[in-house]
Parts: C-alpha cells; sequence; structure tokens
C-alpha cells in the first residue's frame, strides 16, 4: 500500500510540475526568430520580450491565463486535500474532494488548451510559420496526467 500511495503522490507532483512548466515557460508557439507563450513574445535576435502582441489579442488570451492559472491553483488544493485526507479520512471512504479539484484542473487546462487551438491562427497571424512549441504539448499531457490522477483519487478508497 505505501508503494502504490508513493506513487500516486509522485504523480501528482510530476502532474503540478509539468502544469507549472506549461503555464509558466515561454515556448506555447516558436518559429525561427521568436517564441509566444500566453505571456509573452520573446525574439532570439536581441532576446528581448515584448508582451503588447499579447495584448491585443483581447480575452481570448485573457481566458487562456485565466484558465492555466486556476488549473495550476485546483491542482496545488487538490494535492494539500489529499494530504489532509489520507489523515484525517476514515478506513474505507474514497477522496472525492480531492479527486473533484484534480477533476476541475483537468477541465482548466483542457478549456486552456483548446482555445488556445482554436484561436491558433489569429494569434500567430503575422508570425511568418512555425509550430507549436513544448509548453503546449506539455499542456495537453497535463490534461490528460490530471483527468487519470482525479479519477484514480475518486476510485481510490483508504485502506489500513
Amino acid at each position: 500500500m505505501l508503494v502504490l500511495l508513493g506513487f500516486i503522490l509522485a504523480f501528482h507532483v510530476a502532474t503540478a510540475a509539468l502544469l507549472f512548466i506549461a503555464t509558466i515557460d515561454n515556448a506555447w508557439w516558436k518559429n525561427d526568430i521568436s517564441s509566444t507563450d500566453i505571456w509573452q513574445t520573446c525574439y532570439f535576435n536581441g532576446s528581448n520580450c515584448d508582451d503588447k502582441n499579447i495584448l491585443r489579442y483581447g480575452d481570448c488570451i485573457k481566458a487562456i491565463q485565466a484558465t492555466m492559472c486556476l488549473s495550476v491553483i485546483f491542482c496545488c488544493i487538490s494535492f494539500i486535500v489529499f494530504v489532509v485526507q489520507l489523515f484525517r479520512l476514515q478506513k474505507g471512504q474514497r477522496f472525492f474532494i480531492a479527486g473533484s479539484f484534480q477533476l476541475l484542473s483537468s477541465l482548466s487546462v483542457m478549456i486552456a488548451a483548446a482555445i488556445y487551438t482554436n484561436q491558433e491562427q489569429t494569434f500567430h497571424q503575422n508570425l511568418h510559420g512555425g509550430n507549436y512549441g513544448y509548453s503546449y504539448i506539455l499542456a495537453w499531457i497535463a490534461f490528460a496526467f490530471t483527468l487519470i490522477s482525479g479519477v484514480m483519487y475518486i476510485v481510490l478508497r483508504k485502506r489500513k
């Protein structure tokens, strides 16, 4: 049982790390001259960053920023609640509250990545070419991990 518990805790910490990297790092979109994330655009020639391009996208980018921040917050709350429930929950009960917060985190990151995917042409119309960066891919991987983790918490029963 301790091995399973250790795996669940490590999986949750890895998921939180993926969410932090996807939210903070500047690699949602990359081309030869710049890299863009949900906060700013950085150019490789002078290593200067500009947030004016991001601000002109309006409400879509604000929704992406808000939902990615919410996903990180929900994931951290879920971890804290899981640890508290681990010591306070009666034997045989399920981790519904921790699982619910983790599923909310999953929903938030899915919404952010879906909006970014839908608005990709609008966001990058001035950039010539390019591909999705690793932070965007990590956001989708974090979605899968938080979904799996949330379901795992709801299914998991506290044993002695």
